[in-house]
């Protein structure tokens, strides 16, 4: 069974998207089969690496991207699914094994126009048909914006395993503790669509410091940091192996580069050579290995 992940802090702002763009292309490159899933509404995912030029035309549209799930309700996710997605410049695929379900803008009308049947919110019928494919993948990553409507619910019904990046700042300590308080409702109200082979509810398994500028000390957010988890974890309000990763990302122009080049930064050959940032995607990337839950 593939390992489901979603990323989301309730504090926006703290380089969610290029945390999970550069863990996943890094699973990638170790071998791994990886799909990621783009829920939030910005489609910075997404646009980042489709490029424009591909991800232009589906946004016109609407036809091939995530909402089409539930409006009209005729596509299939495994039909819209992007396989390879990463492109160089003369067509090639340098990064097998990530594939992308993209969104575009129209996605903010599952919170406003989509009204849907109650007896099949929209994330069961996202969960559903992703287990269709989820025998094809190693991992499935959810990138959900910062809050539990229903775009980021179809992620964290899907997922057996939160992580939560974070600055070293007040602000995310608070997007943290908001998130876990949010969580726990959303687990009441989804709990009579849960089956069994679905696995426990996800709870928050890490919190990854990321974006992390230049003579910035983190320790005194980390120790803060680690005084709520032990709080929460006292209250079995995340997992009992929930920790603070020890790997970290720090900020780095090549981030914004790659953006703007439609690529991770492992893809970045010469340009991102000893560059620290990349082997710091690396650590992420193997520490989610290493740290793999234990069935129960």
């Amino acid at each position: 069974m593939a390992r489901r992940l979603a990323f989301i802090n309730y504090k926006g702002g703290v380089g969610k998207t290029s945390l999970i763009v550069n863990t996943a292309a890094c699973l990638a490159r170790m071998g791994h089969r990886v799909l990621l899933c783009d829920f939030d509404t910005q489609s910075n995912a997404s646009i980042w690496l489709l490029r424009l030029e591909r991800w232009n035309p589906i946004n016109a549209t609407g036809e091939g991207a995530l909402y089409s799930l539930f409006d009209p309700g005729q596509r299939r996710l495994r039909d819209l699914i992007v396989r390879d997605v990463v492109l160089d410049r003369a067509g090639g695929h340098p990064l097998p094994g990530l594939d992308l379900l993209p969104t575009t803008f129209n996605l903010v009308d599952l919170e406003s126009e989509y009204a849907g049947d109650p007896r099949r919110p929209a994330y069961v019928i996202f969960q559903e048909q992703l287990a269709e494919v989820e025998a094809d993948y190693d991992f499935i990553l959810f990138d959900c914006p910062p809050n539990i409507l229903r775009a980021s619910q179809c992620g964290i019904f899907s997922a057996n395993e939160i992580y939560v990046p974070a600055n070293p700042d007040a602000l995310s300590l608070i997007g943290f503790t908001l998130l876990v308080e949010k969580l726990a409702r959303f687990h009441q109200l989804s709990a009579g669509f849960r089956r069994a082979a679905m696995g426990p509810a996800a709870q928050v398994h890490g919190i990854i410091f990321n974006a992390i500028k230049t003579g910035v000390d983190i320790e005194v957010p980390r120790m803060r940091m680690q005084l709520r988890l032990n709080q929460f974890k006292a209250a079995r309000r995340t997992a009992r192996e929930a920790r603070i990763f020890e790997s970290f990302v720090r900020d780095a122009m090549v981030v914004r580069r790659a953006v703007a080049l439609g690529l991770p930064v492992n893809l970045l050959g010469q340009e991102a050579d000893g560059d620290n940032v990349v082997r710091d995607y690396e650590r992420v990337a193997e520490e989610l290995l290493r740290l793999a839950p234990v069935a129960v």
